[in-house]
């Protein structure tokens, strides 16, 4: 075994460990601030009959304190999947919830835990499996993102620290609660580590199951976007191939189809369920839309999403609370563009030499592009050698700061890492994400909804080693997790609003 592998075996039982740490830490929280305080809202436990179609029956069970207590512990979202889960989607507005957690959720506890159905009844087995798959899909995103972060950074120390700044991320009790953070950040995470690692198609598989969790999970497809508008112009530009360009172009844009598809399809089966088999007088208004897109009718109509539609004096304190998560994106968004602006303006086309040695400008291609342009393997293995090569005989130089040396595999520099061509999209991504969150949705979101964004973890991690200024961010950082922690975890728990 090479010290590099051991060195990465170590490191994944730390993060597994400390994954499970915070997790049982979380669950310990919420339990003391249930037990301590009462809550605001005690309709957790209403359940009435399902309207179309019956449940398993669970009228006498072994253990009715238990079941009261886990059936109490599901607020806020948790009450709408496992409502979905239990009788399916019943109301208009229960479709902004999308499908894949519920129905994880009933597979669970139809197999699985389904000899607990008798001891503590169905909709307590809902929930324990609503816990259970939200715990154990955390578990796996945080090894997934020291993965995804290796192989960007080419610094496993960074790597660790951004993993374990994950495992204790201001967001934490949503990971810890029937929400569809740790299952989105699973699937997108571990869909962009196979991206990075050339398998597209199992990359596009995870990306499109990731849109059928969380609606910004079709953004994704942004991604394959990047390596298509890259790749072609390689072809076209570089190579000189235009017949193998077309073909580049039509492999990206049957992917993206496929991130789509699922999200597409949940709405279409909306539309059949509400809009279908009734006269125009009756239909709803979205039904009548030229494009009858239900989700954002949902967005709109129940919950006031919409372009500056919060921007009101009494959303000050959602603002503020939303404000950390913000400021900490903003600034690595800055950052980059600050040390790499030609790179970033121009999406990677325009370089310094230097920049363009020490990251490869496209993604890595899969076993299908292969068989079709055999050089974009083979190119891409070139360049990943002659960076590893560069990196571990160049420190190269930041703007106007002289030589930074941080501690991280093969000696290699913060611009050389964190600053490369490949963490671009990601960037990107990120500020798509930021202006989202602040303009159009409620801001207050912002803490979860960013939470799954490796960029920000990279920069965090970069901020804690920084010289001169490391140990003072390490504190406000770590500071600004534990409070979020332990904010969360008191009103989440207890129906009180917090993010």
């Amino acid at each position: 075994m090479t010290s590099e592998s051991s060195i990465e075996i170590h490191h994944t039982r730390i993060i597994l460990r400390t994954a499970i740490a915070s997790r049982v830490l979380l669950i310990a929280l919420i339990i003391l601030w249930r037990s301590l305080l009462s809550p605001y809202d005690t309709s957790a436990s209403i359940n009435p009959v399902c309207l179309s179609r019956s449940s398993p029956n669970s009228t006498s069970i072994l253990f009715p304190r238990i079941a009261s207590a886990i059936g109490n512990s599901i607020v806020w979202d948790g009450v709408y999947f496992v409502r979905i889960a239990q009788c399916g989607y019943e109301y208009e507005q229960s479709y902004a919830f999308l499908p894949l957690l519920p129905l994880c959720i009933t597979l669970l506890s139809r197999t699985v835990f389904a000899l607990l159905i008798p001891v503590i009844g169905y909709r307590a087995v809902l929930g324990l499996s609503g816990y259970v798959i939200s715990n154990v899909a955390f578990v796996l995103a945080a090894i997934c993102l020291y993965r995804l972060s290796v192989t960007i950074l080419k610094d496993r120390e960074g790597a660790l620290r951004a993993s374990i700044l994950f495992c204790f991320n201001p967001a934490s009790i949503f990971y810890s609660s029937i929400y569809t953070e740790s299952l989105y950040s699973l699937l997108s995470i571990g869909g962009l580590y196979q991206f990075m690692s050339g398998a597209n198609n199992v990359a596009t598989l995870l990306l499109a199951l990731s849109g059928t969790a969380r609606s910004n999970g079709v953004i994704t497809a942004g991604y394959i976007c990047y390596q298509t508008m890259h790749n072609a112009y390689d072809a076209v530009f570089c190579r000189r191939h235009f017949f193998l360009a077309v073909q580049v172009l039509a492999a990206g844009a049957l992917r993206c189809l496929c991130i789509f598809i699922p999200f597409i399809a949940f709405q279409a089966y909306g539309y059949y369920n509400i809009c279908l088999g009734f006269i125009p007088d009756q239909m709803r208004p979205w039904c009548k839309a030229r494009v009858p897109l239900l989700y954002n009718y949902i967005q709109s109509h129940y919950w006031g999403v919409g372009f500056l539609r919060y921007f009101q004096l009494k959303q000050l304190p959602n603002f503020l609370l939303a404000s950390p998560i913000l400021s900490l994106a903003l600034c690595s968004i800055i950052h980059y563009v600050k040390l790499q602006p030609e790179i970033f303006f121009s999406l990677g086309f325009r370089g310094s030499p230097e920049d363009n040695d020490s990251a490869s400008v496209s993604f890595p291609t899969g076993s299908n592009t292969r068989e079709k342009g055999g050089y974009f393997l083979e190119e891409h293995s070139s360049r990943i050698h002659q960076e590893d090569h560069i990196l571990r005989r160049r420190k190269q130089t930041i703007k106007g700061e002289g030589p930074v040396t941080l501690p991280a595999e093969n000696d290699s520099s913060d611009k050389s890492r964190y600053l490369s061509l490949v963490v671009l999209p990601f960037v990107l991504h990120l500020g798509f994400m930021v202006a989202t969150a602040f303009f159009v949705m409620h801001v207050q979101v912002a803490t979860r909804f960013l939470s799954a964004s490796p960029p920000v973890y990279w920069f965090a991690s970069h901020l804690i080693v920084s010289p001169g200024i490391g140990k003072r961010w390490g504190y406000l950082i770590w500071a600004y997790c534990a409070a979020y922690i332990l904010l969360g975890s008191l009103l989440f728990s207890n129906f009180y609003p917090f993010t």
